[in-house]
């Protein structure tokens, strides 16, 4: 599974890095070809020798220990990571991390990459559970880092709790599972929706809500990590659009309706993140309103609704996902919802919990199906949700439902 794959492995200086060798070496036997960054503190408990004698390259401590002229060191080895795994994470490391700091090789490194980090924490249980650390672990979920926890049991300082690094074959298992994820849509065609509809009043106002496309944006790039060729249609959003997926943008319901329905056939996934609104102007002004009257009143007509059009016209072969963003009743309105429309799965959430409205990095969702509910997830990165709804909706193909 791995055969083909650079993992750069970041190795911190904590005891648990005596385990990192027993991860490189795993890694190597898998079938990776992995380079190591350690920091300063890390060769004092284990010398670079053992990771260069594991997996057959130079280690890099130094930031300024240039052994090719040809490349930049840290640029090099950010492009040609297929995966990063810090193991051991050190609360130093994470702390680094999370605030962008680049004062050695490996977080340097960190902050040139784009690929995809996988951090193993390892430290005493009281700084593992200290709320600077939390937070900073927090902050880098939001930002889709993926976190290996660490176990519970008797640490070398001597004290027992969670904070002891998890076990290399768990680690390599980790890894494995990430490129398994990769490969799990590899040839479908999934469409997404996202953002906000626009229903114009006149050229320069008109009616939206709050939506800013990011839970959305990250199911389609999770989509297209997973192998699948995505097709965005979005309305207003707050970020720009993933790079890799065909982007149609479109403003109103009426025309998200029309770009949904005209590319459904060739589908094998369509996943309604978008908030489209219910309601429009019956009429669009041709000219700016002045402000005559004290009062306007403004007539308003239904739109379609495009998720039960949809659930209307798909094959049985394809699979269509709903959203439901609800502030009562959530579970009711989630099963009504699935049911009326016709949808496979459906993602509820409660907009006014903490971590869970519009606008956030993070999400607090539910997600059902025709027996009711399928699984719970706590506050996490919309791109972990968007992970974990993949992989139940590449479950279900799988399947054949």
């Amino acid at each position: 599974m791995l055969n083909g794959k650079t993992v750069l492995l970041g190795v911190s200086g904590g005891i648990a890095a005596y385990k990192a060798a027993a991860v490189c070496s795993k890694l190597t036997q898998a079938g990776a070809d992995v380079r190591v960054i350690m920091t300063e503190s890390a060769t004092k408990f284990v010398a670079p020798l053992t990771f260069q004698t594991l997996s057959r390259h130079d280690v890099i401590v130094d930031t300024f220990d240039e052994k090719d002229a040809s490349v930049v060191s840290h640029i090099d080895l950010a492009d040609r990571a297929d995966v990063v795994v810090i193991a051991p994470a050190t609360a130093n490391v994470i702390g680094k991390i999370a605030l962008g700091l680049a004062d050695d090789m490996l977080s340097t490194t960190l902050l040139a990459t784009t690929a995809p980090i996988l951090v193993a924490p390892a430290m005493n249980v009281h700084m593992y559970t200290h709320p600077a650390v939390q937070a900073n672990m927090q902050k880098l979920a939001e930002r889709g880092v993926r976190f290996i926890e660490p176990g519970t049991g008797q640490l070398a300082c001597g004290y027992v709790g969670k904070g002891r690094l998890e076990e290399p074959e768990e680690i390599v298992a980790a890894v494995e599972r990430f490129f398994q994820e990769k490969r799990l849509l590899e040839g479908k065609h999934v469409l997404v929706t996202a953002g906000a509809t626009v229903e114009r009043i006149d050229p320069v106002r008109y009616l939206t809500n709050d939506s800013s496309g990011k839970m959305g944006y990250a199911i389609a790039e999770e989509a297209r990590r997973m192998g699948a060729s995505v097709t965005l249609v979005t309305g207003k959003a707050s970020i720009a659009a993933p790079t890799g997926v065909t982007v149609v943008k479109v403003e109103s319901a009426l025309e998200m309706m029309e770009a949904v329905l005209s590319r459904l056939p060739e589908q094998d996934v369509i996943i309604k993140a978008a908030a489209v609104a219910d309601y429009r102007p019956a009429e669009q002004a041709e000219h700016k309103i002045k402000k005559n009257e004290d009062e306007m009143t403004m007539r308003m007509v239904k739109n379609p609704d495009i998720a039960q059009a949809v659930g209307e016209r798909k094959k049985p072969s394809q699979l269509l996902v709903g959203f439901a963003a609800e502030t009562q009743h959530l579970e009711t309105f989630a099963q009504e919802k699935l049911k009326k429309k016709r949808c496979d799965l459906l993602v509820a959430n409660d907009v006014t919990m903490e971590g869970a409205g519009f606008g956030t990095d993070t999400n607090v969702v539910r997600i059902y199906d025709s027996g009711g509910l399928v699984e719970a997830l706590p506050l996490m990165s919309k791109g972990q949700v968007a992970a974990r709804l993949l992989t139940l909706v590449a479950d279900r193909l799988g399947k054949g439902r």
